[in-house]
């Protein structure tokens, strides 16, 4: 049977994304599995059902396909003796987004999720080859949409357009279907009669259909929430899948220790919303932030790092000095860890906008994405802001629209944007940039989101009005760091965390600290155990590659404090006897 071709930017690479395997490779991945057997047309695999990891075929033929929940069947490709079944889902044990089924009897090498990240470690040359498949074939998956929820809504509205981010910022497939072009969607429509704010239906692959879900909900939905990731003692749980919580995790599990990551939304934090990184190093023609954080993202799981997605954390509990630390979850869930690493960066300004909530995605926007540019093809936009992200939204969304308008309250933007950022602007004949500007009305309707905008030049007052439906506010933020309160953990005057030397000769909470015997560590905050970093942290570089480093810089502390909090528990443990033993294997329960 001739395969069915890939996408055009897929197709040269058919050979690494579908190699064949030779015997020694086989033999060498022997010990991380075990060999079953599969009768003919048997299914192997299941779109939306947990899949048993890797499967190495020995004997037979295999017939890959993608299903979605309207009940559509398309061939993928047929793999024989060398090849394998799996993708990126396998490394978390996430549910597989394709069906497989026997051709012939088949004999396969199983390889469970736990298995797969010790082969990709410990046979490196072997593991590269397959994870470069693993992430070949989740690329192809997305690009045509296989086995993830249909999405059914008006490419504008506001519910379609919030979970088409998710599920691409999260890197799963989705298919979207317009009601005004009529097939299926219209057939839907009629079964299901969802008024205006019920869209978009999501269809999920096991032909279930929820009307406009929560994030949450439709996480849970497809699998993405690992079962029992609240059952167990972390030894580290990261908050923020920003590029410093994801450095942190990829060196932290590469050296033994148990990590949970836990983000409201998804991974890669507003750096993964960059339509572009140009001044990152090792990347001298640029990198998508989505790029270059999906890639940390998947790494993190090759190292066995538990993904919780999306998972907001409403508090943070200390019982005492020397006990494990307690996060709560806005939904009532409670994770117990040794440490906690605080990576949840900084949220969107927003500006003092009387009716601002009333756009926010149905016109106003935080980020800029392909999802918005596609609705500003042809159309002028308006962005605020003055800093490296807008100045790359603003090129970014000049690729489609056809003006962009660039308001920035300062009176020059050498002081707040890299000087290439800031000649590509002047550069473009479709960005104008309007200096000593400042938004202050938006008007519109609930039905037909915002239509208008209304922003004043500052030195003169003159205000001036212009029929825009696409506002990006790029203003910079304020720190993620509201759920700290209460829990002993010290901020600056502007509410970002302060860690080590910012704390002072004697740290605050010096209670705390009695039975350590030592100052705090550099990334350490007032709270013994708590670490912060990245943008939330007081006086950090808001840069990238700074993110990165303390991220990675971290771990060494941490290694240091679990090895410290190890040594004072034995001791203690020694006075007091064996009731006093802590069991790391007690389980969590739902609040």
């Amino acid at each position: 049977m001739n395969p069915p071709p890939l996408p055009p930017n897929l197709e040269s690479r058919r050979s690494q994304m579908f190699p064949v395997l030779d015997a020694r490779d086989r033999e060498r991945m022997q010990r991380f599995g075990e060999v079953r057997h599969f009768r003919d047309g048997e299914c192997l695999v299941a779109a939306g059902q947990p899949s048993p990891g890797m499967l190495v075929l020995a004997q037979g033929r295999v017939a890959i396909s993608r299903r979605d929940g309207l009940g559509h069947s398309i061939p993928i490709v047929e793999e024989g003796p060398g090849q394998f079944l799996g993708e990126v889902a396998q490394l978390s044990g996430r549910p597989a987004l394709v069906d497989a089924h026997a051709v012939g009897e088949v004999e396969a090498l199983v390889i469970p999720p736990h298995g797969l990240r010790a082969l990709l470690v410990a046979e490196a040359d072997l593991g590269e080859r397959i994870m470069r498949a693993l992430i070949l074939r989740r690329v192809g998956l997305i690009e045509t949409g296989a086995g993830g929820p249909v999405l059914v809504g008006p490419p504008e509205s506001a519910g379609r357009v919030r979970l088409e981010g998710f599920l691409s910022r999260n890197g799963h497939p989705y298919r979207a279907l317009d009601p005004a072009q009529g097939g299926e969607a219209t057939s839907l429509l009629e079964r299901y009669s969802p008024r205006a704010e019920e869209f978009p239906l999501v269809v999920c692959p096991d032909g279930s259909v929820l009307k406009n879900p929560s994030e949450r909900t439709i996480a849970r939905a497809l699998g993405l929430l690992p079962e029992g990731a609240f059952e167990t003692l972390y030894d580290v749980a990261v908050v923020g899948a920003g590029p410093a919580g994801l450095a942190t995790a990829v060196y932290a599990a590469s050296e033994g220790l148990r990590v949970l990551v836990l983000d409201q939304r998804a991974f890669g934090g507003q750096a993964g919303a960059s339509s572009r990184i140009e001044n990152y190093l090792g990347f001298p023609t640029g990198i998508t932030g989505q790029a270059l954080t999906g890639r940390a993202f998947v790494q993190a799981q090759k190292f066995g790092v538990e993904m919780a997605i999306p998972a907001e954390v409403a508090s943070l509990r200390c019982v005492a000095s020397g006990a494990p630390l307690t996060l709560e979850l806005t939904d009532g869930w409670k994770v117990r860890t040794r440490t906690v690493v605080v990576a949840s960066g900084a949220r969107y300004r927003r500006p003092a906008l009387a009716n601002l909530d009333q756009f926010e995605g149905r016109g106003v926007f935080y980020w800029a994405s392909p999802i918005e540019a596609r609705m500003c093809d042809g159309e002028e936009v308006v962005l605020v802001g003055g800093g490296n992200s807008a100045g790359q939204a603003a090129v970014f969304l000049a690729g489609h629209a056809r003006r962009v308008r660039v308001l920035v309250r300062g009176r020059a933007l050498a002081a707040s944007m890299s000087s290439y950022l800031v000649e590509r602007l002047a550069a473009s004949p479709r960005i104008e940039l309007m200096m000593e500007t400042e938004m202050v009305g938006l008007e519109g309707s609930d039905e037909r989101g915002l239509q208008r905008v209304r922003w004043r030049h500052r030195p003169g007052g003159r205000e001036e009005e212009h029929d825009v439906r696409h506002l990006f506010l790029f203003i910079g933020a304020d720190p993620a760091t509201e759920w700290l309160a209460g829990c002993g953990v010290a901020l600056d005057a502007k509410g970002f965390v302060r860690t080590g030397a910012a704390l002072g000769e004697k740290p605050l909470q010096a209670e705390t600290w009695e039975d350590t015997g030592r100052a705090p560590f550099a990334f350490e905050t007032s709270l013994p155990g708590v670490f912060a970093i990245g943008d939330v942290r007081s006086d950090s570089v808001k840069r990238v590659g700074a993110a990165i480093g303390e991220g990675s810089a971290v771990v060494a502390q941490l290694h240091a404090y679990l090895a410290s909090a190890a040594t004072s528990e034995s001791g203690r443990a020694s006075t007091r006897g064996p009731s006093g033993t802590v069991h790391p294997d007690e389980g969590l329960q739902h609040a």
